[in-house]
Formats: structure tokens, sequence, C-alpha cells
């Protein structure tokens, strides 16, 4: 099938249940920013590591739809698989870092992830879904930034 039919059998955009699944991902963001803040002190770490973790997964899987895209290919770029292990390799460095910094470095991936992806996207037909991706970065990385000034 020719690059051409890819993108035409490809879909649109998000359907409702990837948009509804898309916006339930943000809920271990929003949950665990707020319990920074509402928690004990002595707790806080209980919430902030979880919520690192959770921050590094979400990179990882961001890195991963990159192979996807290349996977899709007939004659895929080197670059869209050397940039798909950059977000896990990050994101796993950051979640052993202690949090309040750690948890910086998870929000500021998720702004270059979605920064990287507004220029890939469009050249595969994805472009439909960056309004997702977009609020899903702002809601994830600032969920990042005040969980990281909680701690």
């Amino acid at each position: 099938m020719s690059g051409a039919a890819n993108r035409a059998a490809a879909p649109q955009g998000p359907n409702p249940v990837a948009l509804k699944l898309g916006y339930a991902g943000l809920l271990p963001f929003v949950l665990g920013a707020a319990l920074v803040w509402l928690v004990h002190r002595q707790v806080v770490p209980h919430v902030a590591g979880p919520l690192a973790v959770y921050a590094g997964m979400v990179l990882a899987s961001l890195g991963g739809v990159h192979w996807g895209l290349g996977m899709r290919q007939a004659v895929p770029s080197p670059a869209l698989y050397a940039w798909g292990v950059v977000p896990a390799l990050v994101g796993w460095v950051a979640v052993v870092m202690p949090p309040h910094a750690g948890l910086v470095v998870l929000g500021v991936m998720l702004v270059a992830c979605y920064a990287v992806d507004r220029r890939v996207y469009p050249r595969h037909g994805a472009a439909s879904w960056l309004v997702l991706r977009f609020r899903q970065t702002a809601v994830g990385s600032l969920s990042c930034f005040l969980a990281a000034a909680g701690t």
C-alpha cells in the first residue's frame, strides 16, 4: 500500500474513546500535584515519587509513538527511531532524581516532546491529534512543575 493510501486509511483524529482515555490519563498528574500540596510533609515523597514514575511512563509512550510512525513507512527515517528513545531515557534519569528536580526535568521533557510532535505529526498525517496532545502537555507539565514546587 502506498504512503498516500496509508494516510487516506488512517483515522482523521482521535475518536471519542481515545479522547476520553486521553483525558482520563491526566488524572494521575492532577491528583498527584494536588496531593503534594495537601498531604502531610512526611507523606510528600510517597506522592511525588509515583507522580514522577507516571510522568516517566508517559514520556516512554510518547517516544513509542515515533517508533510506530517509523514502522508505518516503507523507508523509515532513522530520526524517528533515534528520537523515540530519548524521552524514555530522560524520563528514566528524571525518575531517579530527587522529586524537586526530577519533576522539573519531566515537565520540561513533556513540553519538548510536544514541540517535536508539532513538527513530526503533520508529516505523518497525524496533525489532528495535536489539540489533544497540547492539552495533555499543558496539564501534565504544569502538574509536574506544581508538584516540584511543593516538594
